[in-house]
């Protein structure tokens, strides 16, 4: 299964609050596609680059997840969502896929006062985009995996 890479089209909520997505084949070559969008979307809301560094983080790791374990052959899609929020400002990007459910907030943090050595494989990526993000929230709902997280600008 081949899915074409597509913004859909603008949503104008609430004043200037707006909403775009991409839909797109989840795999990790897609990668440069997904971040593309996210930096587009982040430098048309005059994102500072700290922030925008730490939501390309967060998306990265969250999405090559998806590509690396949600689906097994053929593949599906991701779709990123990126709301612009003025009041209060804010950004939501939503990840959202129909793979396998998993819930990447409810795996335990590492601990990270432990050396490199000592901590288990894994679960580094998912800690830092807890941390980079204000809020996240993850819901399994009409059998799509819908990962919300909040920064505000």
């Amino acid at each position: 299964m081949i899915l074409q890479c597509f913004v859909s089209n603008i949503t104008e909520r609430k004043g200037r609050d707006t909403m775009r997505e991409i839909t797109i084949e989840a795999k990790v070559d897609n990668l440069p596609q997904v971040l593309e969008f996210l930096d587009s979307e982040l430098e048309e809301m005059g994102c500072g680059l700290k922030t925008q560094m730490q939501l390309d983080v967060a998306v990265e790791e969250l999405y090559v997840n998806v590509a690396s374990y949600a689906y097994g052959e053929p593949g599906g899609a991701a779709t990123i969502r990126i709301e612009r929020l003025d009041n209060p400002k804010a950004v939501t990007i939503t990840l959202i896929d129909s793979g396998i459910p998993y819930d990447p907030l409810a795996k335990e943090d590492p601990d990270v006062t432990l050396s490199a050595e000592e901590r288990g494989i894994g679960g580094l990526g998912i800690y830092m985009a807890k941390n980079a993000m204000d809020e996240m929230y993850y819901e399994r709902k009409d059998g799509m995996n819908i990962l919300k997280m909040i920064k505000k600008l």
